[in-house]
Formats: structure tokens, sequence, C-alpha cells
């Protein structure tokens, strides 16, 4: 009887260590996964921010009276492209996003550089870029959701405060900054 009981210890101790193992595991792939998943979108938004400085000079050429507004844009993607942190970055992306529709917008007012190819080649492949930083978005915050929510579950809760493993942020778009009209002024 005595050795039944002690299997069944064994057994159960076995049993915890191997789900312990199993979720501490799992909290590392997912882990992993967010920072592949950022670094993924981080490489897209690098080359946004490489072809915001080709955009600004063939404006500049057509638009040179609207310097507040390029030197808005081109200081808005240098605190994009130095933010350190998620959270900085996300900040900074929602106020770079702003200038970019403020950019844009002065193409309307120029019909010369409407009709310009550089620019519109530029345009094209900035709209497509947008395209694939959203897509990286999307998989990254869909990372993040499951692992928060594995954060915050229980049993895997004990684990994760345990371990350290604490939240991710999500990158969000300013709701604020996507209803504000753009604002072009002659």
């Amino acid at each position: 009887m005595l050795l039944w009981v002690f299997l069944g210890l064994v057994g159960l101790v076995l049993l915890i260590g191997l789900w312990l193992a199993a979720t501490y595991n799992g909290f590392v792939k997912l882990r992993n996964k967010v920072e592949e998943a950022f670094s993924t979108m981080d490489v897209f938004l690098k080359k946004r921010y490489d072809l915001i400085p080709n955009i600004v000079e063939t404006v500049k050429g057509y638009a040179a009276h609207e310097s507040e507004t390029l030197r808005n844009v081109v200081a808005a993607r240098n605190a994009a492209a130095g933010a350190q942190t998620i959270e900085d970055r996300v900040t900074a992306e929602n106020a770079f996003q702003a200038t970019l529709k403020s950019l844009f917008a002065l193409s309307e007012a120029y019909p010369d550089l409407k009709a310009n190819t550089n620019f519109l080649n530029l345009q094209s492949q900035l709209t497509a870029m947008e395209g694939e930083i959203s897509d990286a978005r999307r998989y990254y915050n869909a990372v993040v959701k499951t692992f928060n929510t594995k954060t915050e579950v229980f049993p895997s809760n004990i684990i994760a405060g345990i371990f350290h493993f604490v939240r991710k942020p999500l990158f969000e778009v300013s709701q604020e900054a996507e209803r504000q009209n753009v604002e072009v002024k002659f």
C-alpha cells in the first residue's frame, strides 16, 4: 500500500514537472515569436523611413514654400526611426502617420507634382510598403494577443509570474490621429 502511495506521489510530481516545463517552454516560444514579429515589422518600417527622404526631395522641387510641412515630415520620420521602446515606437509612428497624410495632401494641390513620374513611383512604393507594414502589425498583434492571454489565464499565469513573463504592448494606431482631417494651408 505504501508503495502505491509513493508511486502516486512520484507520478503527480512528474506530471506537475512536465506541465511546468511545457508551460515555460510555451512562454519562451511565444516570446520569441513576439520578438520575431516585431523585428519583421521593424524592417518594413525602416524601409519606409528610407523612402521618405526621396519623397520629400521630390516634393521640395514643386512646393518649395511648403517647407514647414516638409520639416515636420522629416522630424516625425527621425523621431519614429530613433524610437527605442515599443511604446515610444507606437507613439512616434502615430505622429509620423499624421505627417505623411499632410505630405500626400500637398500632392493634391500641385497638379505638376501629382503627374510627376518619380513622385508617382515613390508614392506607389510607399503605398505597397504601408500594406506590408499593416500585415506585419496584424501578425505582431496576433502573436502578442496570444502571449498576453497566456500570461493572464489560470494556471499559466502562475508560471508567468514566477518567471517574470509580462504583458507585451500591442502596436496600435492612434484613433485620434486617424480621425483628424489633414490641413493644408497656402
